[in-house]
């Protein structure tokens, strides 16, 4: 259950957010999916692979929803 409800938020996060708001968006997201699998060390690991994939992530979405 936890996870779905992560799943809604990182999509709501990443389709409502303009370029540097992507990149803090994904870091975010990224985080809190990394703690919730890896605990702190996923947590920093999600929020730099966030941050680098978040652009090209909303971008993915952007198109599907078009």
């Amino acid at each position: 259950m936890t996870r779905i409800m992560l799943a809604a938020a990182i999509t709501a996060c990443l389709a409502a957010c303009t370029t540097t708001d992507q990149r803090i968006a994904g870091a975010a997201a990224g985080a809190g999916a990394g703690a919730i699998v890896l605990g702190p060390i996923g947590a920093v690991a999600g929020g730099a692979i966030g941050a680098v994939a978040g652009p090209s992530v909303k971008g993915s979405v952007d198109r599907l929803d078009g």
